[in-house]
């Protein structure tokens, strides 16, 4: 009982010099991480209003929570985390619609820049695991990070079929939006079957237009 309490108190001075030297760094962390809810993208929801970028990283979240049983070899706890991280250079400026990137200047090497501007009042060790994460991602390098891909460019179609868009909204791109990631696995392919499905036809009803009185 008595090395018991002597655990527990030592654990407490650990836990207390840890709060007083990194705790602030990482409350600051977390409230510049907060602009990512008023950070839009082009996707609207199905009420019609921009969808934010921590919306669709939630739901990418939830579709990795579903599907995780189907891919026994991924560590959940590294694809959640790289989920969770994908998108954070993007609270510094913003999401730039795949659709109006130039691939003569890619946004990777700006959005690398702003996630490191945006975590570095983190601790070191976190702020390496964090950039090693994104890092992960944008190389598809791991099997956690191609998934992780995958399920982000589902997710972006799915919310593109979903919501209320704008009149001139171009559904045609996204039958050939993030193919290379999403060919694998037999059930990531159902999945964009049935999402491409959908997308053609919002592209048909757009084209045809609204019908006219009669």
């Amino acid at each position: 009982m008595q090395a018991s309490r002597i655990l527990d108190v030592s654990r407490r001075r650990r836990i207390h010099r840890w709060a007083l030297s990194e705790l602030d760094g990482i409350l600051t962390f977390l409230r510049s991480a907060e602009r990512l809810k008023d950070t839009l993208r082009s996707s609207h929801t199905s009420s019609g209003r921009p969808e934010s970028v921590a919306e669709h990283t939630w739901r990418l979240c939830l579709m990795a929570v579903l599907l995780r049983h189907e891919f026994p070899e991924v560590d959940f706890s590294k694809l959640i985390r790289i989920c969770v991280v994908h998108d954070l250079g993007e609270a510094v400026a913003g999401d730039i619609p795949a659709v109006d990137q130039d691939a003569a200047a890619p946004k990777a090497a700006q959005e690398r820049l702003d996630l490191l501007d945006i975590l570095a009042p983190l601790p070191g060790g976190l702020r390496a695991e964090l950039v090693s994460l994104w890092d992960d991602y944008e190389s598809a390098t791991s099997a956690e990070a191609r998934l992780a891909k995958a399920m982000d460019k589902l997710e972006t179609i799915m919310q593109h079929n979903q919501g209320v868009n704008p009149e001139n909204f171009d559904y045609q791109f996204n039958l050939g939006y993030g193919q290379q990631y999403t060919a694998g696995h037999p059930l990531i392919a159902a999945f964009r079957a049935a999402l491409d499905r959908e997308t053609r036809r919002r592209a048909d009803e757009s084209q045809a237009g609204p019908q006219a009185d009669t």
